[in-house]
């Protein structure tokens, strides 16, 4: 059983022993490179917004053994079978989403992922307050669970929820939990809170096209000055609940006797991700920066129809030097929209 919990000054994902455990009367305050827990005026489960790691890390871990080789007869064991079963409890709609694009991409038929997806049972709990970089509603989504969670809850005071199955796991649960049938006024709460956190959001992206915005504007300004700041750590990507991308290292221990091959998470930051024949093709950081938004929030519609962005804030947050996406994008239809004007104004 994973969910929220506090730990060291955060909320993190965590095994949960009970619901004595979930953060009550925990919230956070957000903002560009800043994370920090405060107490609420409540004694909400759920009352906060993303946290520093995503559901990715249980079913994308960031480190998976292949095989391991010893030299002794020169025996290669293939890694161990994955039979990890979870159960997420406390999902938010831009985490559910961002699982959902992550089973697109990773979830072929017999993977291991696919195998830790099948095994997995998901809570989802609608976002009732968020949080200060939130941008679920400009990015196609919103603070109300979409499909893809076995129970969806929402929320009251009083350490009541409004519950609704999605699937046939959660009907079976809903019936062993044998709860009472909500009021109309249970219902209608639930779904003003839902509403009112719509319009609570604390960024928006561009209202434009992001696809053809990122597509014309490869030569713009705007990447030499996000350039400038960025430290091309990869804490971004680390953070994103949708970036997917992996290496192969291999590992030996300190005698040379024991060596293995792991699949560990990688980043578009690294210099040598696009390395080739002859050196990395993105030397600079304007180009890697460039690479990573523009895939996040257009050419990802060529490949996978739809966009790599959730909305969560996450990469706002955990910046070290607090790049925000939402004021990138905006700038860069700025310049567009200035560009466009000078072109008529010459015409």
């Amino acid at each position: 059983m994973i969910g929220p919990a506090l730990r060291d000054d955060a909320i993190v994902l965590t095994e949960l022993g009970s619901a004595a455990d979930l953060p009550h009367g925990w919230g956070v305050t957000l903002e560009a490179g800043t994370y920090r827990t405060r107490r609420r005026d409540d004694d909400l489960a759920f009352g906060h917004s993303a946290g520093p790691q995503s559901w990715k890390r249980f079913l994308h871990p960031p480190q998976v053994p292949l095989w391991t080789v010893r030299r002794e007869g020169f025996v290669v064991s293939e890694a161990e079978p994955d039979d990890s079963r979870f159960a997420f409890l406390g999902v938010r709609p831009c985490d559910l989403r961002a699982i959902a694009i992550q089973d697109r991409v990773l979830g072929a038929p017999g993977s291991r992922y696919a195998k830790r997806r099948e095994a997995t049972f998901i809570v989802s709990v609608d976002c009732t307050e968020p949080g200060e970089t939130c941008f679920c509603v400009t990015a196609d989504g919103g603070p109300a669970a979409g499909d893809g969670a076995d129970l969806s809850l929402t929320e009251l005071a009083g350490d009541s929820y409004v519950a609704e199955a999605r699937t046939p796991a959660g009907v079976a649960m809903l019936q062993r939990l044998s709860p009472r049938a909500a009021t109309e006024g249970e219902a209608s709460q639930a779904r003003t809170a839902v509403e009112e956190a719509a319009g609570r959001m604390g960024r928006q992206q561009p209202p434009v096209d992001l696809w053809s915005l990122l597509e014309g504007t490869r030569e713009a300004a705007q990447w030499d000055d996000v350039a400038q700041r960025c430290l091309s750590c990869g804490n971004c990507t680390m953070v994103c609940p949708t970036c997917f991308c992996t290496t192969v290292k291999d590992t030996s221990d300190l005698t040379g006797d024991v060596a293995g091959r792991w699949q560990t998470w990688d980043s578009c930051f690294d210099l040598d991700f696009s390395y080739l024949h002859g050196g990395p093709v993105r030397t600079s950081t304007r180009s890697r920066y460039r690479q990573w938004l523009t895939h996040k929030l257009s050419t990802w519609h060529d490949q996978f129809g739809e966009s790599g962005r959730v909305g969560c804030g996450r990469c706002i947050v955990w910046c070290p030097v607090g790049i925000d996406i939402t004021t990138e994008t905006n700038a860069l239809a700025h310049e567009a929209a200035q560009e466009v004007r000078g072109d008529e104004k010459h015409s």
